[in-house]
């Protein structure tokens, strides 16, 4: 009667360990699915040669703040470009096509984390790849397409003849 007991309480014992186990199973894997640590997300942004937005600016994410001026669109930019095995701020492919249109002598350097990676990157719009790219991450980089555009003189009375 006592092997009797003794395998009851072996099989009993074993049977709750399997039991308490599935909880730790399910806690491993919400450790991938957990919000972000607030405070891990900084950014630092220096632009060069794009007017009124030169400058270096620090961007906080998760919670929005820091000298950026538009810290909560920046960071919401940013979290909807971030997508699991998508980097954010990938440079152009090599050997891509590109258009050869230049859109301006503004340069912008990103350095800090995102996402728990690391980010050092450098954006300039010397062509068609590059421009897009720089124009994917605004409200984070500085809108300058507008600053771009040939002004237009008139001369005489500013009327125009069709």
């Amino acid at each position: 009667m006592v092997q009797f007991t003794s395998r009851g309480l072996i099989i009993g014992a074993l049977t709750l360990l399997s039991v308490s186990a599935v909880p730790a199973v399910s806690v491993a894997a919400d450790a991938h699915s957990r919000p972000r640590v607030p405070g891990t997300d900084r950014l630092v942004l220096t632009v060069r040669h794009a007017g009124q937005a030169d400058g270096t600016y620090v961007l906080r994410c998760h919670p929005g703040g820091g000298t950026h001026p538009r810290a909560l669109e920046a960071c919401g930019a940013l979290d909807r470009r971030t997508v699991w095995g998508r980097d954010p701020f990938a440079p152009v492919p090599p050997r891509s096509l590109c258009t050869m249109q230049y859109g301006g002598p503004a340069t912008a350097r990103v350095t800090g984390v995102w996402a728990g990676r690391p980010v050092d990157a450098r954006y300039d719009r010397s062509d068609g790849c590059q421009i897009a790219r720089w124009n994917d991450l605004v409200p984070l980089l500085p809108d300058v397409r507008s600053q771009n555009v040939p002004s237009r003189t008139t001369s005489g009375t500013g009327r125009r003849h069709g």
